[in-house]
């Protein structure tokens, strides 16, 4: 009987460590499983993401050039294509006058300055408009409405000596007067004046005064003796054209 037992306590020593490791085993072949099965798992997410990108990567590629090169470019706004030898062919000669060569808007332009808002013009050489010869001298160049059309009003000395027709008046681009005007260097003394006078104008209603308007003045040569010439004034210019030669 003893021997039976001692034998079968050999038998089940011996197959206890073999029935362990055959469930390790099994363990291990189930980790290596389920992390093959990961992998595979990942590898498709992968692949389909990327499907996916390059799906709509080419849809983007298909669609984006009829969106944008298939619109028509828009013209500048101040692109000026205008044919300045006919406008000055057509444009009469103005047959108006104003009483003793007064300007009467002069008065509201200059209530609230203390100098000419307006944009000197040196003129060193004669300058024509048809009939009409514009001598050297110092000009104020103003811009004026008469009977729905503008003009250019030449005064010198407070008085009007020249008026010439505008073929075109339009807004000033934004940030024109800020990239084109030079800007004013102060000594210390004279920003410390600036500032006292700003801080006085802020917090005085007396003392408030409008900004007089921006001013520019630009000109150019063209061909066949034709001048170009543009004015500043405010938040509209003014074009004009004369010639060096009388026509």
């Amino acid at each position: 009987m003893r021997k039976l037992l001692l034998i079968s306590l050999i038998i089940l020593g011996v197959a206890m460590p073999s029935e362990a490791a055959f469930w390790n085993k099994n363990k291990n072949q189930a980790q290596v499983q389920q992390s093959q099965t990961q992998s595979q798992s990942q590898v498709q997410n992968q692949q389909s993401s990327s499907n996916t990108s390059a799906q709509s990567q080419g849809a983007n590629e298909a669609t984006y050039p009829q969106d944008v090169d298939g619109a028509p470019i828009s013209q500048d706004e101040y692109v000026d294509d205008t044919d300045v030898e006919e406008m000055y062919r057509k444009m009469p000669v103005p047959d108006f006058k104003y009483i003793h060569n007064i300007d009467p808007g002069e008065y509201q332009d200059t209530i609230y300055s203390t100098w000419s808002p307006y944009p000197l013009f040196r003129l060193t050489a004669p300058l024509y408009f048809k009939s009409i010869a514009i001598q050297p001298g110092y000009y104020l160049l103003t811009p004026r409405e008469h009977e729905g059309k503008w003009y250019i009003l030449f005064k010198e000395a407070g008085r009007i000596k020249y008026i010439v027709p505008c073929y075109k008046r339009e807004m000033v681009p934004f940030g024109f007067y800020e990239n084109n005007l030079p800007k004013v260097k102060m000594t210390r003394p004279q920003k410390i004046r600036e500032m006292a006078l700003k801080f006085v104008g802020k917090h005085f209603d007396s003392s408030k005064r409008k900004p007089i308007p921006d001013t520019f003045l630009d000109a150019s040569d063209l061909d066949n003796n034709f001048i170009s010439i543009i004015v500043y004034w405010g938040n509209y210019r003014y074009y004009f054209v004369l010639r060096s030669i009388q026509l």
